[in-house]
């Protein structure tokens, strides 16, 4: 079957069922690629999802086919404007509700098409979350070891999966010219990479960095089409990324590119769509100001 699909399409698998999700979101899971993903064709275990112990959250572990997860405004509400949303989890695994499904409810909510982002991991074992913590606060060389090889293909499908929303913007009722891409953490090196190194299909229209970990996108001179960018972490980042969040920032500035900035006195690392009663638990409201602000939200 052709992964080109009308509105129309979608409205018929929303009320066959074949679409779940919350109010204002409905949701179908479409594979990035046409055939096995370039540069992991032999990788064949099994993705796993469950409710992660070690991170408090619910995660998907294990991705080997990349895949897009749609959530689309209530009809009538769409704006034109679209996001792809890159969960973090240190490549180990990603925080998929949190920074993933739950940010993709909020944005439909508002009218813009949000398309959750798989990317591929690191083949863990039963938990990658716990997996990744004894790396992470265990052996770096282990962890670097791990992740290295897998960064290149995780960021190779957030350009694809930008390039695949704006080739496919016609089905969604959105424009092509307002697809960005909002990435948290490993997925923030995803959001990061895409956002200084694209193709003209996969260009941006806007980013979001959300506590990333950017040294992986390596130091490229910011774009002269560079896309404004969104950047919020916490001044007490337990993995101490916060100055990675400034120095983004004050590239973006260097270059004379629009930029914002919200660094919390407090938050911690993957903070995401949580309610911690702190300033935190309203990221994502001055997230939507500035869509407002960049004209992201008018139709």
């Amino acid at each position: 079957m052709s992964r080109r699909f009308s509105l129309t399409a979608v409205a018929a698998f929303a009320l066959s069922g074949t679409f779940v999700g919350a109010p204002l979101a409905a949701q179908r899971t479409i594979p990035l690629y046409d055939g096995p993903a370039k540069g992991s064709e032999n990788w064949n275990y099994e993705e796993q999802r469950y409710f992660a112990k070690a991170w408090g959250v619910e995660v998907v572990s294990n991705v080997t086919k990349p895949t897009l997860t749609v959530f689309l405004p209530a009809p009538g509400t769409a704006n034109g404007t679209a996001a792809v949303i890159c969960p973090g989890g240190a490549f180990y695994a990603l925080s998929i509700a949190s920074e993933g499904e739950d940010v993709a409810r909020w944005l439909a909510a508002r009218g813009v098409a949000s398309f959750v982002l798989k990317y591929r991991l690191v083949h863990t074992g039963a938990d990658g979350a716990a997996e990744s913590n004894d790396d992470l606060h265990g052996d770096r060389a282990v962890f670097a070891q791990k992740v290295t090889p897998v960064i290149p293909l995780a960021i190779a499908d957030g350009r694809a999966a930008v390039a695949w929303v704006r080739a496919h913007a016609a089905d969604f009722s959105v424009s092509a010219e307002r697809v960005g891409i909002i990435g948290f953490s490993a997925g923030g090196t995803v959001s990061t990479a895409v956002a200084l190194d694209h193709a003209p299909a996969s260009r941006p229209a806007f980013v979001a960095s959300i506590y990333a970990w950017t040294d992986p996108a390596g130091p490229l001179p910011v774009p002269a089409d560079a896309a404004p960018l969104f950047v919020a972490a916490a001044s007490d980042d337990g993995l101490d990324l916060q100055p990675q969040s400034v120095a983004l920032y004050s590239k973006w500035l260097a270059a004379r590119k629009p930029v914002e900035l919200h660094m919390y006195a407090a938050g911690n690392h993957g903070f995401g769509m949580r309610t911690q009663h702190i300033p935190t638990d309203t990221w994502i409201e001055r997230f939507g100001d500035w869509l407002g602000q960049q004209g992201f939200l008018k139709k």
